[in-house]
């Protein structure tokens, strides 16, 4: 960043951006494409005027827009942008993009945002939401205003930024929303063994502890070990061991005889969503839940296979504790209060059904070994699951401060030729502590793409799409900053947001991992086969989702069972097995727990999420505690920070094929399609398998249920998808054929008007320009404001009334098309079914939209992929077919689910279904 810029920002934010390099490139640097020659670039410019000309004539009538002023409509163009700056071929862009992220960058933005806590709503989260700012507008080279741009929710300027997104006179812009959710931070707590007299016979330290090696660890008491949204309260009972407190570690229990009441469930961290481990202690009848993190969790990398604790070593230092929420986030997510609608400061705040009744506490290994043995003296017995008591009574207090707090999401904007159709790419950036890997390394790689973007920008380029950048606050205590937003302005994201790409913890470990909507599958695999796998030669970032760590102990040691594992882990060797299948995409289907969730499992717009995790024989990585550290990410996470680089670069390029003008700049021929990424059968394909693996569960739990109508529904949308596809392709070779011919037709009066072709290319411009309504640019006008209708018709070759087509718009559509040259009604008529398909495939994902949403949890209204009810983080498919079967186990019930599903789907093969000047429509049912 530059000394003037450094100067401008305020004495707090500059710690934050010390290390911080923001060196420009040249911003001269020219564009690597060859020149064209002249009369080939005259050609291709007046194609792509053409060509571009139906999204602002065509696409008001396919939003349903209207104009009522020829000035409303020239806001509207963007169509004389696209001859400002350098040419750039998508592919050069691509190159361009490719070659910015850097380690040595990703590193010096780690520094400057994990080396301090920055906890969400706190002094500091708004310092690096200013910081976030800072960055985004030295970066994009957005000119930061005189004031602040800190909006409040539901303000003009809060909501005009958002909404003037689409506007034809959008620009770039960045600025920061304020939203007011409810949110705790910790006081008082305390964890006791109590005797049969009463006195204490053990106090917990409950804090983690500051261990020489890392520096992180003088702020292991800065922040509390505590759980967010947890309830505040002081209890007693005898302490009962519940394995992963899953529903079904519950009803072993239950189907025991054990019963819960009045006692204290401790419960060991992984398999399922903490908030439902305490959920599920809570309706057994439990007064308390404590969470512990356990060694038989860690894989191979244990004190008993003779690695060190960290920070000496890479095995778990055994005083962390594992911070996190408990909202129950398969229910709803974001404020718990304004459930539905954005948390605004004046906002009317509901009860909070979607947080605990009963106290919790997270603990430390060493801390959990001491209430084990109240349990027995036999570890074995302890982790029985038998719901044998205590012996004595167990004390947990926690004290919290619930309050209405600030939470900032920091926004920016580069506005592409149509602001109508919008990519969001989106990390948050607060952290319990430190959080250099959860979620730092995410805003890392975030701030990579936005540099790469940067580059491209300052050499002239310009997206055809709109690319919105978020760096959303407040994701841990349950993606607040990304839900309230987009709560904010759910119409706004149907109507135009295409995609929203995710990431979360970039860098953890050795594995990549892919999850998305199956309609972005072959774009997130295909862009990861083309960049080069961080810390092997000769293989593929793709090839990386099968890697694992190097510390697998010594040989002696007895080699890790399936069974021994760990839940989690077993999880990851099932998925793996699962991804290996051939017919596998290799990307998994996305549940819950980052930002995607909210534009995915409610409003229906396809998402992804990427980053590296770990694996059992990785380091152990030290989740939501103090340790998860910027020391522990160049030790042992990510050396040389590569891996982050590399997710950057998958991030952005799959962004850069979303927004791209898709070879619509260098369009002799169409290098690339210019049809959206979007696969609509492979998704079609894939709900054959979610219907078999729904059937098996039926089959399991002897529910009897009538599958047929499903899969004639699923049936009926993969043959209307088949079919859009080689409609597709049709329209995209008439698009080709009708350049082609009007190339051909353009070379033709060229070379009859050799000496004047220059002349000839300005006036069949402004032709152009005044058959559709946009009004010249001043220092292009002939001398009375338009080319004669002389000239038109002797440049254009065709008889032309131009009867004051500057206000064409008030004329009837039809008249106009006949006044329109032949040659050119076939590029246009080619282009607008080219963007009619476009809006079938971005809007595919909202016909699995329901507004009645889920049972129980109404929110979800996604009824092909949610979070499941009880795990939380994982995907469920056909979620409220499959809980009626497997949960409420409700023949009826599932029956409803699946007339519901068939509605549904069948609804959506009709909306894909391709018949001539046939409007797209909402696929909302």
């Amino acid at each position: 960043m530059d000394e003037k810029h450094i100067a401008g920002l305020s004495e707090e934010q500059k710690p934050l951006l010390t290390s911080y390099d923001a060196e420009k490139g040249d911003a001269q640097q020219s564009s690597p494409t060859a020149e064209l020659p002249r009369s080939a670039w005259r050609v291709r410019a007046v194609i792509f005027l053409i060509l571009m000309t139906p999204y602002v004539i065509f696409m008001p009538s396919l939003h349903g827009w209207t104009f009522s002023s020829n000035e409303e409509l020239k806001a509207h163009q963007w169509a004389p942008d696209a001859f400002d700056g350098k040419r750039m071929t998508p592919k050069d862009a691509e190159k361009v993009f490719l070659s910015v992220p850097s380690p040595e960058s990703a590193l010096d933005t780690a520094r400057a945002f994990a080396t301090v806590p920055h906890l969400a709503g706190s002094v500091t989260d708004l310092k690096q939401a200013e910081a976030m700012l800072a960055i985004f507008q030295n970066e994009l080279g957005i000119a930061p205003p005189a004031t602040l741009p800190l909006f409040e929710s539901g303000s003009d300027l809060s909501r005009n930024a958002t909404l003037s997104i689409t506007s034809g006179t959008a620009t770039k812009t960045a600025w920061i929303d304020t939203y007011f959710p409810v949110m705790n931070t910790p006081l008082e707590r305390h964890l006791q063994i109590i005797n049969e007299d009463g006195s204490v016979a053990w106090g917990a330290d409950v804090e983690e502890e500051e261990v020489e090696g890392d520096p992180a660890g003088e702020h292991a008491k800065t922040i509390g070990a505590w759980h967010g949204l947890s309830k505040g309260g002081d209890v007693k009972g005898k302490l009962v061991y519940v394995n992963y407190g899953r529903k079904e570690d519950y009803d072993e229990l239950a189907a025991k005889g054990v019963d819960l009441t009045g006692t204290i469930a401790l419960a060991r961290y992984g398999g399922v969503f903490r908030g439902l481990k305490v959920k599920g202690a809570q309706e057994a009848g439990a007064v308390g839940c404590i969470i512990y993190s356990d060694l038989r969790d860690d894989g191979t990398v244990t004190a008993e296979n003779g690695y060190t604790a960290y920070p000496a070593g890479p095995s778990r230092n055994l005083n962390s504790v594992q911070r996190g929420s408990v909202q129950f986030i398969s229910k709803y997510p974001g404020d718990p209060a304004t459930p539905g609608y954005p948390a605004y400061k004046n906002a009317t705040r509901l009860s909070r059904t979607n947080i605990p009744s009963i106290p919790s506490l997270p603990i430390s290994w060493n801390n959990a070994k001491k209430l084990l043995a109240e349990i027995s003296s036999d570890s074995k017995e302890a982790f029985t699951l038998n719901g044998r008591l205590s012996e004595r009574t167990i004390r947990l207090n926690n004290q919290v401060n619930d309050a209405v707090m600030p939470i900032w999401n920091t926004m920016a904007v580069v506005p592409g030729h149509v602001k109508s159709e919008i990519v969001v790419v989106g990390c948050h950036r607060d952290a319990w502590v430190m959080g250099a890997a959860d979620p730092t390394s995410g805003t890392a790689a975030l701030v990579e793409v936005v540099k790469g973007f940067g580059e491209l920008l300052r050499r002239g380029w310009k997206p055809l799409k709109t690319v919105v950048f978020a760096s959303w606050d407040a994701e841990e205590y349950g993606l607040m900053g990304s839900t309230e937003w987009a709560e904010d302005f759910s119409d706004f994201i149907a109507d135009h947001v295409v995609s929203y790409l995710n990431t979360d913890v970039a860098s953890s470990g050795s594995r990549f991992v892919v999850g998305g909507s199956p309609t972005l599958a072959h774009l997130l695999r295909g862009v990861a086969q083309e960049i080069p796998h961080p810390t092997d030669a000769g293989r593929t970032l793709w090839d990386a989702r099968l890697d694992h760590g190097k510390l697998t102990g010594p040989a002696s040691a007895q080699e890790l069972t399936f069974q021994d594992m760990g839940i989690d882990w077993q999880n990851e060797e099932l998925r793996m097995a699962e991804l290996r299948q051939p017919e596998n995409t290799g990307v998994s289907p996305l549940g819950s727990g980052s930002d995607f969730t909210v534009f995915l499992q409610r409003i229906g717009v396809a998402s992804s999420g990427i980053g590296f995790t770990s694996t059992h024989n990785d380091p152990v990585y030290h989740y939501h505690s103090v340790y998860d550290s910027i020391r522990f990410q160049e030790l042992y996470a990510d050396p040389g920070y590569v891996r982050h680089t590399a997710v950057a670069k998958h991030l952005g390029l799959v962004a850069l094929r979303l927004v791209q003008a898709a070879g619509l700049l260098d369009i002799m021929p169409l290098p690339q399609t210019p049809l959206l990424p979007l696969n609509t059968t492979q998704y079609a394909m894939e709900l054959f398998g979610y219907l078999e693996k729904v059937q098996k569960v039926a089959s399991l739990r002897n529910i009897t249920v009538e599958f047929s109508p499903l899969y004639k529904a699923i049936h009926q949308v993969a043959k209307a998808s088949v079919k859009l596809d080689k409609s597709k392709a049709r329209a995209v070779h008439k698009l080709e054929k009708a350049i082609a011919d009007l190339k051909k037709h353009q070379m033709e009066r060229e070379e009859a008007h050799k000496a004047c072709a220059t002349r000839s290319w300005r006036k069949t411009r402004e032709w152009i320009k005044s058959v559709f309504g946009v009004e010249s640019s001043p220092n292009r006008r002939s001398v009375h404001g338009h080319p004669s209708q002389k000239t038109l018709e002797k440049e254009s070759g065709h008889k032309y009334d131009h009867h004051h087509h500057h206000h064409g718009h008030e004329h009837d559509e039809e008249q106009k098309k006949h006044k329109i040259p032949k040659v050119i009604r076939r590029v246009m008529k080619a282009a607008e079914v080219v963007i009619s398909h476009n809006k079938k495939l971005s809007s595919f994902e909202q016909g699995f939209i329901s507004e009645e949403g889920i049972k129980d949890r109404e929110w979800y209204r996604n009824l092909v992929v949610a979070p499941g009810k009880w795990t939380g983080y994982g995907a469920t498919t056909f979620p409220a077919l499959s809980e009626a079967i497997e949960v409420e186990r409700n023949a009826t019930l599932a029956n409803h689910e699946v007339e519901r599903l068939s509605n549904m789907l069948h609804h959506l093969a009709d909306n894909l279904h391709v018949s001539k000047g046939k409007r797209c429509t909402s696929a909302r049912v």
